[in-house]
C-alpha cells in the first residue's frame, strides 16, 4: 500500500493494499477503498463510502459529505462509487438523505471538474458529467448520458439513458432516454451521434426516430402519444424510451422546443 505519510487515515477505514493515497489526503469514518484505486492530494472523503476497484480520484474531490438538505438530521446514509470511475479536480459527491440511504455512482462514470453529485442520486454506468455540470437532490441519470458542462439539474428529475444534456442547460422536468436538450432545456431532437456511437444499429434507430417523432413532432397530447405509442410494435431498442415514459414522474416530461 502506498499512503503518503501526511495522508490522515481513520482507523476504521479499510483500504486495499493495491490503493494508492496521496498527499494531504483526509479519509474519515469506515470508508473502503478498492484494489488499484488512486486517490489524488487534498481528497477528502468521509462517512460510509465505499469505492470500487481502479477509480481515480484527483486532487481536491470531496466524497461522502453531509448532504446540503435541511431533511438530514444525522442519520446512517451512504455514498457508493463503482469500478473504474474518474473524478476530475474539484468534484463534491454527498452521501443520502434518510436512514439507509445511499448516492450512487455506477462504473464508468467521468466526472469532470468542479461537478456536483447531490444527496440520493443515481449515476448509472457511463455517464460523463463535462465540468461544472450540477444535480440536486435524488436526480437519476440513466446508461451513458451525457450532461453537458454548467448545465443544472433540479432535484427529483430524470435523465434518461444516451440522453445529451446541452450546456447551460436548466433541467426542471424529466429528460427521456435518446433525446437531446438545448440550452433551455427543452427536447430538440434525438441524440443520433450518441446512438450511433453506442452501436445501435440503422433499424433500431429509425425505430427510435419514429417513437420520437410520435412524442414530439406529430402535435399529439402526452396521454393520446403514449397510447399510440403502447399500441405500436416497436423493436426492443425503444423499451428503455417506453418503460421511461410509462414510469412514475415527480416532475413530469419536458416539453419540445416550438
Amino acid at each position: 500500500m502506498s499512503i503518503h505519510p501526511s495522508a490522515i487515515i481513520d482507523p476504521l477505514a479499510k483500504i486495499d493494499p493495491t490503493a494508492n493515497i496521496g498527499p494531504y489526503v483526509v479519509i474519515e469514518g469506515p470508508v473502503v477503498i478498492g484494489a488499484g484505486t488512486q486517490v489524488g492530494p487534498f481528497t477528502n472523503i468521509y462517512g460510509h463510502t465505499s469505492i470500487g476497484e481502479n477509480c481515480k480520484i484527483h486532487s481536491r474531490v470531496s466524497i461522502g459529505d453531509l448532504p446540503q438538505d435541511r431533511a438530514f438530521h444525522g442519520e446512517t446514509s451512504y455514498c457508493t462509487i463503482g469500478n473504474n470511475v474518474i473524478m476530475r479536480e474539484g468534484v463534491s459527491v454527498h452521501r443520502g438523505t434518510g436512514e439507509g440511504t445511499s448516492t450512487i455512482i455506477n462504473d464508468n462514470c467521468f466526472l469532470m471538474t468542479n461537478s456536483h453529485v447531490g444527496h440520493n442520486c443515481e449515476l448509472e454506468n457511463g455517464v460523463i458529467m463535462i465540468s461544472g455540470s450540477l444535480l440536486g437532490g435524488h436526480v437519476q441519470v440513466g446508461e451513458r448520458a451525457v450532461i453537458s458542462g454548467n448545465a443544472a439539474v433540479h432535484q427529483f428529475c430524470r435523465i434518461g439513458c444516451y440522453a445529451m444534456i446541452g450546456g447551460l442547460s436548466k433541467i426542471v422536468q424529466d429528460i427521456p432516454p435518446f433525446t437531446m436538450t438545448n440550452h433551455a432545456g427543452e427536447i430538440i431532437a434525438i441524440n443520433l451521434v450518441g446512438l450511433k456511437r453506442a452501436g445501435f444499429n440503422p433499424d433500431e434507430r429509425k425505430d427510435i426516430k419514429a417513437a420520437f417523432r410520435i412524442m414530439y413532432r406529430d402535435g399529439h397530447t402526452h396521454r393520446h402519444a403514449m397510447e399510440i405509442l403502447n399500441e405500436r410494435a416497436f423493436c426492443s431498442a425503444v423499451n428503455p424510451l417506453l418503460d421511461f415514459l410509462n414510469e412514475t414522474s415527480a416532475r413530469g416530461l419536458t416539453k419540445g422546443a416550438a
